[in-house]
């Protein structure tokens, strides 16, 4: 797996996990919604992601490039 995949899967579990949390435990969970959205969309533009870096420095999972390097 590599860092965009384990980005992907992650953004993906984190709003879902945020849906059921608004709708079991308290509306305001929503939020973690918006601030899931809001870090993909302005990663898209700046290329800075939190979870990108400590998937590369905590688990050591290569980048798509890096992959592709090492064939």
């Amino acid at each position: 797996m590599t860092v965009e995949r384990a980005i992907l899967a992650f953004a993906g579990f984190m709003v879902l996990l945020s849906l059921l949390l608004t709708y079991t435990v308290h509306a305001n969970f929503v939020w973690l919604t918006v601030f899931v959205g809001a870090n993909l969309f302005q990663s898209a533009f700046t290329g800075f992601c939190p979870a990108a870096m400590v998937l590369k420095k905590v688990f050591g999972l290569p980048t798509e490039a890096q992959k592709a390097l090492a064939g």
